[in-house]
């Protein structure tokens, strides 16, 4: 057994950082790859020999054999070539090597990823690269020790076929813009501006026996039948209660691993629906919270599959109980420390802070529509809208305190007050008073300030928080540009440059207002209020997605080099792919489970109980009671058995639509119905059929036997 560790030690032990490059990097090295990873500026490609070589020793005394460029396709998950640090001699024997070509440059096949038809089945060639920015790590497996190098992925003639890409240029995108504005306020000591994320990640937990007994958990990662325990999460019992034994060590050793790769788990607790919890991570630079956070979800499942359990990071594995989301909590820190969202005392009289979060707000309320398709999968469409989420209509929260400034700043030109928290006192003389925030929260909000951060709340569990933060970037570099183009007209001093600052967050809050609420989210009042606002309410995946490629997102994608065109393009076509063959998927699943499990089951207890009336009735006795249970069951026998036959002939139809768009949507508006009109009449029936004769484990098995 290896010897017990305490967190400082374990914390980043696996993980080539910035204090591994200090001690085991020659200093001009250093201090050579720190500023292209502070500063932005491009990678030296002759320092890669010495970074490789150092990165291959410390990798082979972490016991490493293998090396892999670590990348993230648009299938939404994370994928690896390993190749062995061996090389051929002449006697025979091997060397082992790594050299600084093969640290930044890999090639995989990319011709079976999606691609959207930025690349032919024929034409196999991609490339990876290497991204300084984000640390290489070592995976550690049972079975195997991999140095993972993280690695943009990009075709042969330079499209990004991957999740970081994107996401690199539109941290580029804000960085330019929000330091530039920064210079025309005067802060010319800024030399760069990042994003800090925070992602909340929620998932269930099930016992693996069960799980495998599940055709629908194993084939779509939700259940497709199942009805309703006598109880749910009515009591509020399982937030924040007790975590069990079992649950605890889970916890325990994901902890672990997580620190081992640097990842600052920080919160853990048990979440709404019973078998659900959530993890929260401190903050990191945009790109990094991203690669760790498919690392932890990676690292979930890979523990729970240890000790027995399944983790379920589907959006809505469970119909009745709370689906999970994943909290994207979003700042802006410049190089100097300082958190562009932070209000301060007296916000009122903070013009920077106005600024920025008046031109956040006109980002938001113009590009509504792609907020709303970056948090769009075929799960999150589940609980979006569902009184259990954010609504699907995008409006931001502001809070009482600075939803008066807004007010005063609207209303009279300028603001010259801001609210503040009173004493918090509880009654009793032993416990301490304190202040209150300014503000309360507000969990129905989708895009919400809380305090000196956005959290974008509509974000789906499964999802890679690449997306949402490229969308979020973009249109926040694309209103802070605007800003800047003002500002530079200017001829003056700086006092004039600020005066002209206070014009224009005026005149943005004035036009941009109408997507502030502070209100209850989930009400009917706010649908209606909302579409008297003229704010966009779209329900779905499929409705979404087009927002990608309208002219104002192409013109804006494009002018910042995030997307080009044909990028885009690509993206709505795996969009609406990977939305089809979902519900596909799902409506195979159905049939399968329908025809093969539940109908047999049915019937072998219809005959039983048939049989059992016969037998009654040949001793004279009462048979109504079994009758009625055998004419209910038999009634919900038919309705299934008719409506498996139209989910089969429904989902033979979608199969052969040939316009991908066309199909994506012939699934939502038809496929996805008989999906429910089949589960209808089996959820029924799993409430008539004995428990012991039911072909696989309930909800209540699933969500309380963990």
């Amino acid at each position: 057994m290896s010897e017990k560790r305490s967190v400082s030690e374990m914390f980043g032990c696996n993980v080539f950082n910035d204090s591994v490059m200090r001690e085991r990097l020659p200093k001009a090295v250093y201090k050579d790859l720190k500023k292209t990873i502070e500063e932005g500026t491009e990678l030296n490609p002759a320092i890669a020999d010495v970074v490789a070589n150092e990165m291959k020793e410390w990798a082979l005394e972490k016991g490493a054999t293998h090396f892999t460029h670590w990348f993230q396709p648009m299938t939404g998950v994370t994928a690896e070539k390993h190749d062995a640090f061996i090389a051929p001699t002449e006697n025979g024997k091997v060397l082992l090597e790594f050299s600084g070509k093969e640290l930044i440059k890999g090639e995989p096949d990319a011709s079976s990823f999606p691609s959207g038809g930025l690349r032919a089945t024929f034409e196999a060639r991609g490339y990876t690269a290497w991204d300084c920015t984000s640390p290489a790590f070592i995976k550690e497996t049972p079975d195997s020790t991999i140095l993972c190098i993280p690695t943009a992925f990009c075709s042969y003639t330079g499209e990004a076929l991957d999740k970081k890409t994107p996401l690199l240029r539109s941290m580029q995108a804000l960085d330019i813009q929000a330091t530039r504005l920064l210079h025309l306020l005067g802060k010319k000591n800024v030399k760069n501006v990042n994003t800090s994320v925070g992602p909340e990640q929620e998932y269930f937990l099930v016992d693996k026996e069960k799980y495998l007994q599940r055709k629908d958990l194993i084939f779509t990662g939700r259940t497709l039948f199942g009805a309703m325990p006598p109880k749910g999460q009515e009591m509020d019992d399982h937030y924040f209660g007790i975590i069990r034994e079992r649950i605890g060590k889970f916890m325990k050793e994901l902890n672990e691993e997580s620190w081992k790769l640097g990842i600052t788990a920080k919160t853990q607790h048990n979440e709404v629906a019973p078998a659900q919890h959530e993890l929260a991570p401190i903050y990191a630079s945009n790109n990094i919270a991203t690669d760790h956070n498919q690392l932890l979800m990676e690292t979930m499942r890979r523990v729970a599959e240890r000790q027995g359990l399944k983790c379920l990071l589907h959006e809505k594995p469970f119909q009745g109980i709370n689906g999970s989301g994943k909290h994207n909590n979003w700042s802006i820190v410049t190089n100097t420390g300082k958190n562009l969202l932070e209000p301060g005392d007296t916000p009122h009289d903070n013009q920077q802070f106005l600024l920025i979060l008046s031109a956040i707000i006109k980002a938001v309320d113009e590009h509504a529509d792609l907020l709303r398709m970056a948090a769009s999968t075929p799960g999150n469409d589940h609980r979006l809208g569902a009184n259990e989420a954010p609504p699907a209509i995008i409006s931001i929260f502001l809070g009482e305190q600075l939803e008066d400034v807004v007010k005063q700043l609207v209303t009279r030109g300028e603001a010259t007050r801001s609210k503040h928290g009173d004493k918090l006192a509880s009654g009793v003389h032993t416990l301490p008073d304190f202040e209150k925030d300014a503000t309360d929260r507000n969990r129905t909000s989708p895009f919400a300030f809380t305090g000196n951060k956005f959290e974008f709340r509509m974000v789906g569990s499964t999802q890679s928080i690449s997306d949402p933060n490229v969308v979020l970037n973009t249109i926040v570099a694309d209103a802070l540009s605007e800003v800047c183009d003002e500002l530079e007209k200017v001829d003056g001093d700086l006092q004039d440059v600020m005066m002209e600052a206070h014009e224009l967050t005026k005149k943005m809050l004035t036009d941009h207002q109408r997507v502030i609420f502070n209100g209850d989210g989930y009400s009917e009042a706010w649908v209606k209020e909302a579409e008297r606002r003229g704010l966009p309410n779209i329900r779905s995946m499929v409705e979404a997605i087009p927002a990608l490629i309208t002219e104002k997102s192409v013109k804006m994608f494009e002018k910042f080099g995030v997307f080009t065109k044909a990028e885009l393009e690509s993206r709505v076509e795996i969009l609406f792919e990977q939305y089809a063959q979902t519900i596909n998927i799902e409506a195979l699943a159905t049939l399968d489970i329908a025809k093969k499990q539940i109908v047999p089951a049915v019937m072998k207890y219809q005959k039983t109980l048939a049989d059992s009336v016969a037998v009654l009735k040949a001793t004279g006795m009462d048979t109504g009671v079994q009758e009625s249970l055998l004419g209910e069951i038999t009634e919900n026998l038919k309705k299934l058995y008719t409506a498996i036959g139209i989910l089969d002939s429904e989902t033979v139809k979608a199969q052969s639509i040939g316009e991908v768009n066309e199909q994506a949507r012939f699934y939502h508006d038809v496929v996805f119905g008989c999906m429910n009109a089949v589960r209808e009449p089996a959820d029924k029936l799993e409430m008539l059929v004995a428990k012991e004769d039911w072909p696989m484990p309930s909800y209540g098995d699933l969500i309380f036997e963990v």
